[in-house]
């Protein structure tokens, strides 16, 4: 099991440094970042920062999108933070939800997302790469053949089909293991189904972790079902709530949701936290004391997830760091 953090844009920058050495030396791999740039500041700014206090720890986006910057632009980030921190770069892509409605615009397709995948590794790799809005092929000199690992952000049967079929990997925004396993299959089966050697595919169960009171923690992180509801919201207009393609489980407590404020997404103060109940808050994040996290991280690691990422947005973040070097990450190595 792999364990990795994950960062907004708004954290302070020296306090983003101390964090990320912190969690390196507790045994974090991995270092992620929003990428909604008019939500929060720039995480490519970010992210090379961070690289240059830490020797082992990988990072990423989380996720970024194929829409909001041309993709010999965004190819050339990923490249250059790949090459300067010696191939310790992640690509995970979505359709662009909080970065283009914030803006107004609806998010890309799926096939744009895989394209976008295919295109911008091709790039970091050093191939010669045509893509749409381009009247000549792009090849970058500098490249140095770093094979840039992907995942895809998917809840809806068609995302999980595009992220079996063209990523490495597979971001699940919960940490409910039936759930965790009911979308992880599916994307191995349609990377089968494809023809790929799905033995090494990735499932990394994203998710706030908060230790101590259950009461006081429920509080501190019930902001997130209701980002994640809003992902929900979504498919349920597609596929409805009786389709059985979507479980029921995921879809039953959005019934009461109201809406959802973007200018707010992801913060504990978004006026739509009402339909939340203790028990999604539960279900969804990983809470109590060290041995309760463990047991449900292993859980997670039985239905096929890799890699458990804990969004750090809920508080007492030297704790929880500090709290997993000590009682939670050793228990998996």
């Amino acid at each position: 099991m792999e364990f990795g953090i994950t960062f907004k844009g708004f954290v302070d920058a020296e306090r983003a440094r101390y964090l990320v050495r912190a969690a390196e030396y507790a045994g974090f791999s991995y270092c992620w970042f929003y990428d909604s740039h008019i939500l929060w500041r720039d995480c490519y700014a970010a992210i090379a920062m961070c690289m240059e206090h830490t020797t082992k720890m990988r990072f990423g986006p989380l996720v970024t999108n194929p829409d909001v910057r041309d993709w010999s632009v965004a190819a050339s980030i990923f490249g250059s933070l790949s090459k300067q921190s010696g191939g310790r770069f992640d690509l995970a892509v979505g359709r662009g939800d909080s970065s283009m409605r914030v803006m107004g615009k609806k998010p890309a397709t799926l096939a744009r997302v895989a394209d976008f995948i295919a295109k911008t590794k091709a790039m970091v790799r050093g191939e010669e790469v045509s893509y749409g809005e381009i009247p000549a092929p792009v090849t970058f000199p500098w490249a140095v053949g770093h094979d840039m690992p992907s995942w895809v952000a998917a809840y809806g049967p068609l995302a999980l089909k595009t992220a079996g079929q063209h990523a490495d990997g597979v971001v699940l925004q919960l940490a409910d293991p039936g759930l965790c396993k009911w979308f992880t299959d599916q994307c191995i089966a349609a990377g089968k189904e494809a023809g790929r050697d799905m033995s090494n595919y990735r499932s990394m169960a994203a998710a706030p972790a908060y230790f101590g009171d259950r009461k006081r923690a429920i509080e501190h992180v019930k902001w997130f079902p209701a980002m994640v509801g809003n992902h929900v919201a979504d498919i349920v207009e597609k596929y409805g709530t009786e389709s059985g393609q979507v479980p029921e489980s995921l879809t039953s407590y959005i019934e009461k949701r109201r809406g959802y404020d973007y200018s707010k997404h992801g913060q504990a103060d978004n006026p739509f936290l009402d339909f939340i109940t203790d028990d999604v808050v539960e279900s969804f994040c990983v809470l109590g004391e060290p041995d309760e996290h463990v047991a449900k991280i292993r859980q997670l690691e039985a239905a096929g997830v890799t890699q458990f990422n804990i969004y750090l947005d809920s508080g007492d973040e030297e704790e929880i760091i500090a709290g997993y070097g000590r009682n939670v990450i050793p228990a998996f190595r």
